[in-house]
């Protein structure tokens, strides 16, 4: 694969995880939510869609050919808040504060700079 399509891939990537978890911010604090927190206020349905979206990142990983741990481990995460998000008002905080599809794109980035090093 290409540096181009790396990035390319990587980009999409923060994007989406700038979308679901950080897009907007809370006046006066350094928090920061996105479409993740909102549709976690939906019961069930909400927390459903966004593990579907989350998956999204996920996805890239798999095209970069990520070792299948790294996935697992990613997964992992998206399971966790979606379990949280389960737990009236408890899941609510979570998605504001675990952020998963940033940790996971995150843990993809640093997987592609040590395979880049490794060059």
């Amino acid at each position: 694969m290409t540096d181009t399509e790396t990035e390319r891939r990587l980009r999409r990537s923060r994007q989406l995880a700038i979308l679901l978890d950080g897009a907007w911010g809370i006046p006066y604090t350094p928090w920061r939510f996105g479409l993740d927190a909102l549709l976690g206020l939906l019961p069930v349905a909400g927390d459903l869609f966004s593990a579907l979206l989350g998956l999204g990142i996920i996805v890239q990983a798999r095209k970069l050919k990520a070792p299948q741990s790294l996935q697992l481990k990613m997964l992992g995460n998206i399971a966790l808040d979606f379990l949280l998000g389960s737990v009236p008002i408890i899941g609510d905080i979570a998605d504001v504060a675990f952020r998963k599809n940033m940790r996971n794109v995150a843990l993809l980035e640093t997987w592609v700079a040590a395979v880049d090093a490794e060059k």
